[in-house]
């Protein structure tokens, strides 16, 4: 894995941990964090991309289109245009709202969503591009 792939990684379980901390902590106003991740060089969107696909793999998807949500009130959508794209949608909890647009050619990004009522609105366009959104609300 590469350092900057490893960080990302890391940011998302501090992320994580914040948001489990923060949804036990008492009542209080509605929220959000929310991690872009958008690699900088050709080798590091090859090992997101990788990484993507794995994740795919794992859950017994091909390339295309996948969205999978656990909870109530979520919304999704996926549009592509173009061969070989992969886009996952994955949100649990309540409330949540995502689309992912994508075309061109190779291209993957996967949109995480957890807790309540985030909203994230995500456009691929090019080859071989590759992202995450990582999305926490209380």
């Amino acid at each position: 894995m590469t350092r900057k792939f490893v960080n990302a990684l890391g940011i998302a379980t501090i992320a994580a941990s914040l948001g489990v901390s923060t949804l036990a902590s008492p009542a209080m106003a509605g929220g959000s964090i929310r991690f872009y991740l958008s690699p900088q060089t050709a080798q590091d969107a090859e090992a997101m991309d990788f990484g993507l696909r794995a994740y795919s793999l794992y859950n017994g998807w091909r390339n295309g289109a996948h969205i999978r949500q656990l909870g109530r009130n979520n919304l999704a959508g996926i549009g592509q245009n173009g061969r070989d794209n992969l886009g996952i949608v994955r949100q649990e909890g309540v409330g949540h709202s995502a689309t992912l647009q994508q075309s061109g050619n190779d291209n993957s990004y996967g949109i995480f969503q957890f807790g309540r009522n985030t909203d994230t609105q995500v456009v691929q366009r090019g080859d071989g591009q590759s992202g995450a959104a990582l999305l926490f609300g209380w």
